[in-house]
């Protein structure tokens, strides 16, 4: 079946002229945090976290605290500002990956959030041996030309974004459990690209909030703890029973 995707567009200018509500997220983070805290702990598992286009680790800072507040062991990329897809750059990051599995023992769980997001799933394609789960944070990986900065992206590359017969390829999920976590009201990419294909080991979780504030929403933040403290080779799905229900959406589907 068609993917929501094929026909998305880039978000409306208004949506992306009131990114800044990302600052109301971040508040809200901070006076949610007593109830964060209740989220069941992790067992210690390495994460790696995957800046967005133009971000570096700086960015993703919050969210990392967060993770080894729950008890994890967080890492960033450690590769610098994110411009897009650079020589050396897939090879680092395979070896980052390696590195962490190697010292630990154990898989490691990727978060990528927007650009990072679509490297976070096509290195896991690649090393599906040592990877846990991925979780990706409105990231347009179902078709990366529906983005308000897709301008910006071309002119730091230098070229045009790949054509539409690549986006096929992005869209495939990676063969472990992978969690797509995106907003409608994402000022920069269309919601539509962010979605998981109906797939066995894929879900769509829908939250309220801005794009650029997706590191520090606190429901996003809820979703992500909780998809990390299942345990290794017992993924499943999203539980949206009890109260979760008045938070959380019913999941949402990819397919038209």
């Amino acid at each position: 079946m068609p993917h929501l995707a094929d026909a998305a567009r880039a978000p409306s200018p208004i949506l992306t002229l009131i990114e800044g509500r990302a600052v109301l997220e971040f508040a809200a983070l901070i006076a949610s945090y007593p109830i964060l805290r209740r989220v069941r702990r992790g067992d210690g598992h390495s994460v790696l976290v995957l800046p967005g286009l133009g971000a570096s680790d700086r960015s993703t800072g919050p969210l990392r605290a967060f993770l080894k507040d729950r008890g994890y062991d967080p890492h960033g990329w450690s590769l610098g500002r994110n411009v897009g897809p650079r020589e050396g750059q897939r090879e680092a990051l395979a070896e980052r990956l390696a590195s962490l599995h190697k010292e630990s023992k154990r898989k490691v769980s990727l978060i990528g959030w927007s650009l990072g997001g679509i490297y976070a799933r096509e290195i896991a394609k690649r090393m599906p041996e040592s990877v846990r789960l991925v979780i990706t944070l409105g990231s347009p990986f179902a078709n990366p030309g529906a983005t308000a900065v897709r301008r910006i992206y071309e002119a730091i590359r230098g070229k045009p974004i790949a054509a539409d017969a690549d986006f096929k390829r992005f869209q495939m999920p990676p063969p472990v459990p992978s969690t797509a976590i995106f907003s409608k009201s994402d000022g920069v990419v269309a919601w539509q690209s962010c979605l998981e294909p109906d797939a066995p080991q894929t879900e769509n979780i829908e939250v309220e909030g801005s794009h650029v504030g997706l590191g520090v929403n606190p429901v996003a933040l809820y979703a992500i703890a909780d998809r990390l403290a299942q345990g290794e080779a017992k993924w499943a799905p999203f539980d949206r029973k009890g109260l979760r229900g008045l938070v959380f959406k019913p999941a949402q589907k990819s397919s038209t």
